[in-house]
């Protein structure tokens, strides 16, 4: 796990965001668990309405890397070969569980739809639009997050773009 001071730091920090922003949002508490189609029935949602996180790495040439942190809906496939064409790259895979929870600030199976590190670009799939509310875990295995989707996108400002399989 990344050295993060205080276990919930990033959870404060999305929270406190969240407040600022004026968003409607609600907390769920549920048995620790990070994989989406599990954790949503927890919830009590339709998978596609999960924002799942996947944080890929693209290689532009030899010598420049880039990271993207790619939000697409819970039952949806993130399409990579879109991922690299989107930033132009000439290789691309997802990052190693290391430098996705080094970038991220939270362990796999939290990874937030909010990019808090500026090596990490965020781009979203359109699709995620057609849900009202978006659910993802709160930087916790225990906790989730039930945020209306216009809120998430004025908070997190994501690109959209095309990305996942279809």
């Amino acid at each position: 796990m990344p050295p993060v001071p205080g276990k919930y730091q990033l959870y404060e920090r999305l929270i406190a965001d969240l407040e600022a922003a004026g968003a409607s949002y609600r907390l769920l508490e549920h048995p620790a668990e990070g994989r989406t189609e599990l954790v949503s029935g927890m919830r009590g949602h339709p998978v596609a309405h999960a924002a799942k996180c996947l944080i890929v790495m693209v290689k532009i040439g030899k010598k420049q890397t880039r990271y993207v942190l790619a939000v697409v809906p819970g039952d949806a496939r993130l399409d990579l070969s879109a991922v690299k064409t989107l930033l132009g790259g000439t290789y691309v895979s997802f990052a190693s569980t290391d430098k996705a929870e080094e970038l991220a600030g939270s362990v796999s199976g939290t990874v937030l739809p909010v990019s808090y590190d500026q090596r990490l670009q965020l781009v979203a799939d359109p699709t995620l639009l057609q849900a009202p509310e978006l659910f993802f875990n709160a930087a916790r295995l225990d906790r989730s997050v039930a945020v209306r989707t216009a809120d998430w996108i004025a908070l997190a400002r994501p690109q959209l773009a095309d990305i996942i399989s279809r």
